[in-house]
């Protein structure tokens, strides 16, 4: 094989990986499960979402100050920034928007299969994943508490 057809063989080669790269990224994100029966009636309480005192106790509950046995930091990072591969990245809205406040009741409650995001519902009561989950939507809002009327299913 000449320089020159070896040369155009890597061209096409680098070019065909680009543009297949370029289209898995574009695809739609995969769909979520549906929400078990036991969790899909549970709501973050009214106001919850924007409740300064119960930011401040998700705070604690995120940073294992509350209880040493959690520390959703961990993984996340204290400003929601991912410091473990798989983390999510809680500063991204596409990250917050996907879930219904029910599914993410649900996943932060019974865990993440194949990933590991644990189940969490043997260390923390309801009232406290509700807390923390509000402190974790304000990474995806310029850390600041906002509604979670950006849900987009």
């Amino acid at each position: 094989m000449t320089i020159r057809k070896v040369g155009m063989s890597v061209v096409l080669m680098a070019s065909a990986l680009l543009l297949s790269g370029g289209m898995a990224y574009s695809e739609e994100p995969v769909p979520l499960p549906q929400v078990p029966a036991d969790y899909a009636g549970k709501h973050m309480p009214a106001g919850g979402w924007t409740d300064p005192k119960a930011i401040a106790e998700g705070a604690k509950i995120f940073t294992g100050e509350a209880n040493p046995l959690v520390n959703c930091g961990s993984c996340h990072g204290k400003d929601g920034k991912p410091v473990k591969k798989g983390a999510r990245d809680l500063r991204d809205p596409k990250n917050t928007t996907r879930f219904s406040d029910s599914f993410w009741f649900w996943r932060v409650s019974e865990g993440v299969p194949k990933t590991k995001m644990k189940a969490w519902k043997q260390f923390l009561s309801e009232e406290q994943i509700w807390q923390v989950m509000a402190y974790e939507h304000q990474f995806s809002h310029e850390n600041k508490p906002a509604e979670h009327t950006d849900y987009k299913p």
